[in-house]
């Protein structure tokens, strides 16, 4: 009998380790007797809807493949292609068609929330089809907001790369004695767990960050210049971290305060960000030098912060997907429990959860682990955190003295 194959791709905004989890699928799937071909999706499901896809082994021979887990990004490109709620609609039977075509029996997605909704709703048509594909979601994202999971592959070193560049930020800040306000505007639209890891900045109590802002409470401005102010008292230069979606207690996003917002030529506001709106306001308003840094993309882009155990528990959770689909499981995603050994060292293990119960829900920064003046976080979320950001990885460098990547031709 032909043996079956298997096909993975990748999904939403990438990471420094989504490549790491991909490693992990493509590494074991190989190994395995009983899969035939190894494929990947170019740009997820929508390029697999166009035909575009590759063969690992003749796009990644032998030693090649390992490459993939020193490089940022998503190799096999992305999309962020959502799939039709009704499963009546007719790309399923399109799609289960080109599976048949290729005799896939394995389906991988790496990917957030809308990545294991595509999972959910290809496992729901595959049962009611009565199709034997194993369909099975491998998480990622650097906002950590998926449920059912300790935390996600991408987490760790978005949020090393924000403490280590906090750090720096606030040395850069310290060389002058006179007062100052830097803003430093980090990814997160609904839930702060990235902006929370700017704490672990911190190398002793009093330090920079002094204020910490989420979006899982509503953000006032004169309690800010408030803060702002007194903060002068401990440090003349204050570091202020701050999440994206930060908003007041209507819901309004801080960014949309801005009276200069604009509109695009579709007529949707074209919102500055809400450093921006904040940096000038402690400048009208304190009268102090005021700056604001967006870290932007980089926060998920650069493998200069690799957290090696970031790296090595998307490979481990890539592993465990497909043998966990060589064992009959499907409808599920790769979950990261937590936990301690007697000495209370941290570990994890990989379990498996209902991807229904998982996709278009957001997990949110505990309340409790936000100070109650919702300026700062708590020594549980440094608890939580401090474990993900361990471990260097030495990048292989080429003779131009920069990184080796592997590029996709």
């Amino acid at each position: 009998m032909e043996k079956k194959n298997l096909i993975v791709g990748q999904s939403g905004g990438p990471t420094a380790v989504i490549n790491s989890s991909l490693y992990g699928v493509v590494s074991e799937g190989i190994k395995q007797e009983e899969i035939g071909h190894v494929y990947g999706m170019i740009n997820g499901i929508e390029g697999f809807l166009k035909g575009t896809i590759l063969d690992f082994e003749e796009a990644l021979p032998g030693e090649k493949l390992k490459y993939l887990t020193y490089t940022p990004g998503a190799y096999l490109g992305s999309c962020r292609y959502k799939l039709p709620e009704s499963l009546e609609d007719p790309v399923y039977p399109e799609l289960f068609r080109k599976f048949e075509e290729m005799n896939i029996g394995w389906f991988f997605y790496i990917g957030g929330n809308d990545s294991m909704d595509t999972v959910s709703k290809l496992s729901r048509y595959a049962a009611m089809i009565g199709s034997d594909i194993r369909i099975i979601g491998e998480p990622k994202t650097i906002d950590n907001d998926l449920v059912h999971t300790d935390h996600t592959p991408g987490f760790g070193s978005a949020a090393r790369y924000v403490a280590s560049t906090v750090r720096e930020i606030t040395l850069d800040a310290n060389v002058y004695e006179k007062k100052s306000v830097t803003i430093v505007e980090i990814m997160g639209r609904h839930a702060g767990w990235l902006t929370a890891a700017s704490a672990l900045a911190r190398k002793y109590t009093g330090d920079n960050p002094l204020l910490i802002y989420l979006p899982e409470t509503a953000f006032d401005t004169e309690e800010f210049l408030k803060k702002t102010e007194a903060c002068f008292e401990k440090n003349c230069n204050v570091v202020v971290c701050v999440s994206e979606g930060i908003h007041d207690n209507k819901g309004t996003f801080i960014c949309e305060y801005d009276n200069s917002v604009g509109t695009d030529t579709f007529g949707h506001k074209m919102l500055a960000g809400c450093g921006k709106y904040l940096e000038n306001l402690v400048r009208s308003r304190l009268g102090v030098k005021a700056r604001s840094i967006e870290l932007n993309v980089s926060q998920r882009c650069s493998a200069s912060m690799l957290s090696d155990t970031d790296r090595q528990e998307a490979i481990t959770a890539g592993i465990f997907g497909v043998q966990a689909a060589l064992k009959g499981e499907t409808g599920k995603m790769v979950s990261f429990i937590r936990q301690e050994t007697s000495e209370g060292v941290y570990q994890m293990r990989c379990g498996l959860e209902d991807v229904n119960e998982i996709c278009n829900e957001e997990k949110t920064v505990p309340l409790s682990w936000i100070s109650q003046d919702g300026s700062d976080v708590t020594e549980d979320f440094i608890h939580y955190a401090s474990p993900l950001i361990q471990g260097n990885v030495e990048l292989p460098m080429g003779e131009d003295g920069l990184p080796v990547c592997v590029y996709r031709k």
